[in-house]
Protein backbone atom coordinates (compact mmCIF):
# COMPACT_ATOMS: atom_id res chain seq x y z
CA UNK A 1 0.00 0.00 0.00
CA UNK A 2 2.66 2.50 0.97
CA UNK A 3 4.54 1.96 -2.84
CA UNK A 4 2.22 4.33 -4.14
CA UNK A 5 2.50 7.14 -2.27
CA UNK A 6 6.93 6.42 -1.71
CA UNK A 7 6.80 6.28 -5.39
CA UNK A 8 5.64 9.49 -5.47
CA UNK A 9 8.49 11.06 -3.69
CA UNK A 10 10.91 9.43 -6.77
CA UNK A 11 8.69 11.32 -9.36
CA UNK A 12 10.56 14.17 -11.27
CA UNK A 13 8.46 16.45 -9.82
CA UNK A 14 8.78 15.96 -6.86
CA UNK A 15 12.79 15.62 -7.10
CA UNK A 16 12.52 19.19 -8.82
CA UNK A 17 11.51 20.57 -5.62
CA UNK A 18 14.02 18.83 -3.63
CA UNK A 19 16.34 20.20 -5.45
CA UNK A 20 14.96 23.88 -5.47
CA UNK A 21 15.30 23.42 -1.79
CA UNK A 22 18.67 22.20 -2.18
CA UNK A 23 19.72 25.37 -3.92
CA UNK A 24 17.91 27.51 -1.31
CA UNK A 25 19.12 25.76 1.70
CA UNK A 26 21.74 28.78 3.18
CA UNK A 27 18.03 30.49 3.08
CA UNK A 28 16.71 28.56 5.14
CA UNK A 29 19.80 27.68 7.18
CA UNK A 30 19.73 31.43 8.08
CA UNK A 31 16.13 31.31 9.07
CA UNK A 32 16.33 28.31 11.08
CA UNK A 33 19.41 30.59 12.87
CA UNK A 34 17.68 33.07 13.47
CA UNK A 35 14.57 31.83 14.98
CA UNK A 36 17.20 29.72 17.25
CA UNK A 37 18.70 33.36 18.21
CA UNK A 38 15.16 35.20 18.81
CA UNK A 39 13.32 31.97 19.89
CA UNK A 40 15.54 31.81 23.12
CA UNK A 41 14.94 35.00 24.93
CA UNK A 42 11.51 34.43 23.87
CA UNK A 43 11.35 30.68 25.61
CA UNK A 44 12.31 32.68 28.28
CA UNK A 45 9.29 34.53 28.50
CA UNK A 46 6.57 31.83 27.86
CA UNK A 47 8.56 29.53 30.75
CA UNK A 48 7.74 32.74 32.91
CA UNK A 49 3.82 33.51 31.39
CA UNK A 50 3.38 29.57 32.28
CA UNK A 51 4.42 29.26 35.34
CA UNK A 52 2.29 32.73 36.11
CA UNK A 53 -0.54 31.47 34.28
CA UNK A 54 -3.48 29.90 35.43
CA UNK A 55 -4.88 27.04 33.93
CA UNK A 56 -1.74 25.15 33.31
CA UNK A 57 -1.02 23.37 36.34
CA UNK A 58 -4.25 21.46 37.59
CA UNK A 59 -5.54 21.94 41.33
CA UNK A 60 -3.32 19.69 43.83
CA UNK A 61 -0.60 19.62 41.25
CA UNK A 62 3.15 21.02 42.60
CA UNK A 63 5.75 22.32 39.67
CA UNK A 64 9.26 21.22 40.74
CA UNK A 65 12.72 22.29 39.48
CA UNK A 66 15.38 19.28 40.26
CA UNK A 67 18.28 21.49 38.37
CA UNK A 68 19.13 25.02 37.28
CA UNK A 69 20.13 23.76 34.26
CA UNK A 70 16.37 22.85 33.76
CA UNK A 71 15.22 26.46 32.42
CA UNK A 72 18.31 26.75 29.97
CA UNK A 73 17.27 22.85 28.44
CA UNK A 74 13.69 24.32 28.50
CA UNK A 75 14.40 27.58 26.60
CA UNK A 76 17.15 25.64 23.83
CA UNK A 77 14.09 23.66 22.71
CA UNK A 78 11.63 26.53 22.90
CA UNK A 79 13.70 28.21 20.64
CA UNK A 80 14.55 25.21 18.26
CA UNK A 81 10.90 24.75 17.68
CA UNK A 82 10.32 28.41 17.03
CA UNK A 83 13.20 28.32 14.73
CA UNK A 84 11.84 25.06 12.79
CA UNK A 85 8.22 27.05 12.92
CA UNK A 86 9.96 30.18 10.85
CA UNK A 87 11.60 27.48 8.00
CA UNK A 88 8.32 25.54 7.80
CA UNK A 89 6.75 29.19 6.75
CA UNK A 90 9.80 30.14 4.31
CA UNK A 91 9.39 26.57 2.71
CA UNK A 92 5.67 26.71 1.87
CA UNK A 93 5.90 30.69 1.06
CA UNK A 94 8.92 29.82 -1.33
CA UNK A 95 6.91 26.80 -2.71
CA UNK A 96 3.63 29.53 -3.37
CA UNK A 97 5.95 32.29 -4.34
CA UNK A 98 8.34 29.99 -7.14
CA UNK A 99 5.70 27.29 -7.79
CA UNK A 100 5.86 27.50 -11.63
CA UNK A 101 9.80 28.79 -11.89
CA UNK A 102 10.91 26.09 -9.65
CA UNK A 103 9.06 23.59 -11.88
CA UNK A 104 9.24 24.97 -14.92
CA UNK A 105 8.24 21.44 -17.13
CA UNK A 106 5.95 20.29 -14.98
CA UNK A 107 2.18 19.96 -15.24
CA UNK A 108 1.42 22.05 -12.53
CA UNK A 109 -2.27 24.02 -11.36
CA UNK A 110 -1.01 26.55 -9.18
CA UNK A 111 -3.08 29.70 -9.89
CA UNK A 112 -0.80 31.43 -12.44
CA UNK A 113 -1.53 35.11 -10.32
CA UNK A 114 1.97 37.02 -9.65
CA UNK A 115 3.91 35.12 -7.10
CA UNK A 116 3.48 37.72 -4.75
CA UNK A 117 0.19 37.66 -4.57
CA UNK A 118 0.37 33.90 -4.23
CA UNK A 119 2.90 33.95 -1.25
CA UNK A 120 0.60 36.41 0.42
CA UNK A 121 -2.24 34.44 0.11
CA UNK A 122 -0.25 31.63 1.25
CA UNK A 123 0.85 33.35 4.55
CA UNK A 124 -2.41 34.62 5.12
CA UNK A 125 -4.20 31.20 5.09
CA UNK A 126 -1.08 29.79 7.38
CA UNK A 127 -1.38 32.55 9.92
CA UNK A 128 -5.24 31.64 9.85
CA UNK A 129 -4.70 27.75 10.09
CA UNK A 130 -1.91 28.74 13.07
CA UNK A 131 -4.57 31.17 14.98
CA UNK A 132 -6.82 27.76 14.54
CA UNK A 133 -4.22 25.41 15.93
CA UNK A 134 -3.44 27.58 18.83
CA UNK A 135 -7.49 28.32 20.04
CA UNK A 136 -7.84 24.43 19.43
CA UNK A 137 -4.44 23.57 21.69
CA UNK A 138 -5.53 26.54 24.32
CA UNK A 139 -9.02 25.87 24.95
CA UNK A 140 -9.23 21.85 23.81
CA UNK A 141 -5.92 19.77 24.12
CA UNK A 142 -3.78 21.33 26.25
CA UNK A 143 -6.89 21.76 29.23
CA UNK A 144 -8.18 18.30 28.75
CA UNK A 145 -4.54 16.36 28.72
CA UNK A 146 -3.20 18.01 31.80
CA UNK A 147 -6.57 17.68 33.50
CA UNK A 148 -6.05 13.81 32.27
CA UNK A 149 -2.67 13.24 33.69
CA UNK A 150 -3.27 15.35 36.96
CA UNK A 151 -6.25 12.58 37.75
CA UNK A 152 -4.59 9.62 36.93
CA UNK A 153 -1.99 10.48 38.90
CA UNK A 154 -4.38 10.49 41.99
CA UNK A 155 -6.23 7.75 40.99
CA UNK A 156 -2.93 5.71 41.15
CA UNK A 157 -2.30 7.36 44.51
CA UNK A 158 1.17 9.00 43.03
CA UNK A 159 2.32 12.58 44.04
CA UNK A 160 1.31 14.85 42.04
CA UNK A 161 4.31 16.74 41.65
CA UNK A 162 5.49 17.57 37.66
CA UNK A 163 9.26 18.52 36.82
CA UNK A 164 9.65 22.03 35.45
CA UNK A 165 11.25 20.52 32.06
CA UNK A 166 8.68 17.43 31.50
CA UNK A 167 5.59 20.06 32.10
CA UNK A 168 6.93 22.99 30.01
CA UNK A 169 7.91 21.12 27.42
CA UNK A 170 4.71 18.92 26.97
CA UNK A 171 2.60 22.30 26.98
CA UNK A 172 4.65 23.72 24.60
CA UNK A 173 5.13 20.89 22.19
CA UNK A 174 1.63 20.82 21.70
CA UNK A 175 0.93 23.90 21.25
CA UNK A 176 4.11 23.52 18.70
CA UNK A 177 2.17 20.04 17.15
CA UNK A 178 -1.08 21.81 16.83
CA UNK A 179 0.05 24.80 15.28
CA UNK A 180 2.28 23.15 12.94
CA UNK A 181 -0.32 19.96 12.44
CA UNK A 182 -2.80 22.55 11.28
CA UNK A 183 -1.10 23.79 8.24
CA UNK A 184 -1.79 20.13 6.83
CA UNK A 185 -4.23 21.83 4.44
CA UNK A 186 -2.17 24.41 2.65
CA UNK A 187 0.77 21.87 2.48
CA UNK A 188 -1.12 19.85 1.18
CA UNK A 189 -2.88 21.80 -1.72
CA UNK A 190 0.14 23.32 -2.83
CA UNK A 191 1.78 19.74 -3.33
CA UNK A 192 -1.09 18.52 -5.10
CA UNK A 193 -1.55 22.18 -7.39
CA UNK A 194 2.46 21.78 -7.90
CA UNK A 195 1.94 18.11 -9.23
CA UNK A 196 4.71 16.95 -6.59
CA UNK A 197 1.93 14.20 -5.72
CA UNK A 198 -0.96 12.93 -7.02
CA UNK A 199 -4.15 12.64 -5.00
CA UNK A 200 -4.46 8.97 -5.92
CA UNK A 201 -1.25 8.36 -4.15
CA UNK A 202 -2.99 9.85 -1.06
CA UNK A 203 -6.09 8.22 -1.47
CA UNK A 204 -4.66 4.81 -2.34
CA UNK A 205 -2.14 5.30 0.81
CA UNK A 206 -5.22 6.82 2.61
CA UNK A 207 -5.03 3.87 5.76
CA UNK A 208 -1.21 4.48 6.19
CA UNK A 209 -1.83 8.10 6.22
CA UNK A 210 -4.18 7.99 9.20
CA UNK A 211 -2.01 5.49 11.18
CA UNK A 212 1.05 7.68 11.01
CA UNK A 213 -1.16 10.64 12.37
CA UNK A 214 -2.47 8.20 14.91
CA UNK A 215 1.21 6.86 15.65
CA UNK A 216 2.35 10.64 16.18
CA UNK A 217 -0.44 11.36 18.68
CA UNK A 218 0.90 8.37 20.62
CA UNK A 219 4.06 9.61 21.15
CA UNK A 220 2.78 12.96 22.82
CA UNK A 221 -0.65 12.42 24.41
CA UNK A 222 -1.05 9.63 26.72
CA UNK A 223 -2.15 6.57 24.97
CA UNK A 224 -5.96 6.27 25.16
CA UNK A 225 -8.46 6.34 22.04
CA UNK A 226 -9.92 9.82 22.93
CA UNK A 227 -6.30 11.09 23.30
CA UNK A 228 -4.98 10.04 20.19
CA UNK A 229 -7.72 11.32 18.59
CA UNK A 230 -7.57 14.59 20.32
CA UNK A 231 -4.21 15.15 18.97
CA UNK A 232 -3.99 13.07 16.02
CA UNK A 233 -7.63 13.73 14.75
CA UNK A 234 -7.21 17.06 13.65
CA UNK A 235 -4.54 16.85 11.71
CA UNK A 236 -6.88 13.96 9.29
CA UNK A 237 -9.83 16.14 9.33
CA UNK A 238 -8.05 19.03 7.42
CA UNK A 239 -6.52 16.39 5.41
CA UNK A 240 -9.85 15.51 4.34
CA UNK A 241 -11.18 19.03 3.64
CA UNK A 242 -8.10 19.69 1.57
CA UNK A 243 -8.90 16.45 -0.69
CA UNK A 244 -12.32 17.86 -1.10
CA UNK A 245 -11.20 21.48 -2.19
CA UNK A 246 -9.10 19.95 -4.14
CA UNK A 247 -11.69 17.79 -5.68
CA UNK A 248 -13.95 20.74 -5.61
CA UNK A 249 -11.17 22.86 -7.46
CA UNK A 250 -10.77 19.80 -10.49
CA UNK A 251 -13.88 19.74 -11.12
CA UNK A 252 -14.13 23.37 -11.63
CA UNK A 253 -11.18 23.27 -14.46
Amino acid sequence: MAEGLLGAFDSPIFQRITSHIDRRRKLYLGVFTLGFVAGYPIGGEVIEWLLESEGYVPEGVEVIILQPLEVILLQLRIAAQIAFGMMVVTAVLDLAWLSRSALPDSTNRVSPGFGASRAIMALAIMLLLGGLGLAYAHNVLIPFLLEYLADDSAASGLLNTWQLQSWVGFVTGLYFSSIIGFQVPIVTILLLRSGAISRSSIVENRGLIWFSALFLGALISPPDPISLFLVGGPMLVLLEVALLYDSLYSGRE
